[in-house]
């Protein structure tokens, strides 16, 4: 089997896994009563979704660490190696990042103060500590690639520097998928989208281990929209964006072309600026809005849009971003 055939192949598995348990992890949600709630302050129509189960991220995130472990401990027991060692990082993020992610989703459920969720300070410290464990192992444990830039066909040495920018990549995708996580199958389809990219790009440096990684995220990422597509059935919550956009952040650093990401996660990058620009606007002009609502999903859907039509416009503008960026990371 060819290598591209055995990460397709992966794919594939992944998705009939994820699909298969997603009925019965919807049940599990609704009977302990894991609902969304609704930002008051939101677009009116988000009220129908109150009560929609959340922390579906898990749904994506089992699997992926199931096949991944499954194969890795194949590559211990058997000569052939399915899966490098290298992939356990990623999947530490992953893992981390949705354990704290699903205890700030139980706070917001079931905690004092409902619908607040973790203080954002401690949320943010945990935070950039999984993401300090991540950076010094990309460093000196997987020895990855610094940076490499279009068209400059050798790698630049950040030095010591590279702990702080990788961190502040981490922590920066994490909250950023985290932002765009607002409409019915949003994030998982710009998440999938990006973390095909990244697989095509690993493929091109021969990281076959990364390229496999990829498409079985993004196998499960397509199970977990077949439940989250409108009107969705179940929210990924912090559990799964948290996640996602961190182990895409580390993906990226892996293969050294992470300022693609401004390009191949256009979306998430555009939604997390709407919020920084339309904060520094409200505080300049004491009181007056940049846009009518943010993260900028919200603006459009005050504007008139519907919700299906902003999530396949966005995702229009996602592929051709990905498509950029591919072409970017081949020069």
């Amino acid at each position: 089997m060819t290598q591209t055939a055995m990460a397709l192949s992966l794919g594939g598995i992944t998705f009939l896994l994820t699909v298969i348990w997603g009925g019965p992890l919807i049940r599990v949600l609704r009977t302990l009563g894991i609902g969304e709630r609704i930002r008051i302050e939101g677009p009116i129509r988000h009220f129908t979704k109150l009560g929609t189960p959340t922390m579906g991220g898990w749904l994506v995130v089992i699997p992926v660490v199931l096949v991944t472990g499954v194969l890795n401990l194949v590559s211990f027991l058997a000569p052939l190696t399915v899966l490098g060692r290298s992939i356990l990082l990623p999947l530490f993020v992953m893992l981390s990042n949705a354990a704290l992610g699903a205890w700030d989703d139980w706070k917001s459920i079931r905690g004092h103060q409902r619908g607040e969720g973790l203080r954002p300070r401690s949320k943010f410290i945990w935070q950039i500590l999984i993401a300090l464990v991540a950076a010094l192992g990309l460093k000196y444990g997987l020895d990855a690639p610094n940076l490499y830039l279009p068209n400059f066909p050798e790698e630049i040495s950040l030095g010591i520097w590279y702990i702080p920018i990788a961190m502040f990549i981490i922590v920066g995708y994490g909250n950023a998928v985290n932002l765009t996580d607002g409409l019915d199958g949003l994030a998982g389809l710009i998440a999938a989208t990006a973390f095909a990219c990244y697989g095509a790009i690993a493929m091109l440096q021969g990281q076959i281990f990364l390229v496999r990684f990829c498409f079985t995220i993004v196998g499960a990422l397509f199970a977990f929209l077949w439940y989250n597509s409108h009107p969705a059935e179940l929210f990924m919550g912090d559990t799964g964006s948290l996640a996602l956009g961190a182990t895409l952040a580390v993906v990226a650093l892996m293969t050294g072309q992470w300022p693609l990401l401004l390009i191949i996660a256009v979306i998430p990058t555009a939604t997390t600026l709407s919020v920084i620009l339309q904060v520094a606007y409200f505080k300049l002009t004491k009181g007056r809005r940049l846009f009518k609502m943010t993260p900028i999903h919200h603006h459009f859907e005050l504007s008139g849009w519907s919700e299906t039509q902003i999530v396949q416009r966005f995702w229009l503008i996602a592929l051709l971003s990905a498509m950029i960026g591919v072409a970017l990371a081949l020069i």
